[in-house]
């Protein structure tokens, strides 16, 4: 899958319970709201289906993109370390 490399199975699962996942599926239920206030149709009571259905879709994108997202960041942060080990001169500890 060229969403999520196979290296990326090596780091811990995010949360399910997320600030991706929460927002996203809010926009998702949001967006099924809209949908029913464009149709001229009752706003929360019609297609509840619809609405169940948007906010689990976008939780779920939610969800994937931050597991790239930790992918990403976890990958950036190895390459840097490898980057500080293989150049300890210009990483100095110590005083100025």
């Amino acid at each position: 899958m060229a969403f999520l490399p196979d290296e990326s199975r090596s780091l811990p699962p995010p949360p399910i319970v997320n600030k991706g996942s929460v927002w996203l599926g809010l926009c998702g239920w949001l967006s099924a709201l809209l949908d029913n206030a464009f149709n001229r149709r009752p706003v929360i009571r019609a297609g509840v289906h619809r609405q169940v259905l948007f906010t689990t879709v976008g939780w779920f994108v939610g969800y994937f993109l931050i597991k790239r997202t930790e992918y990403v960041y976890a990958k950036v942060d190895r390459e840097l370390f490898e980057y500080i080990r293989q150049h300890p001169e210009d990483f100095k500890t110590g005083g100025i």
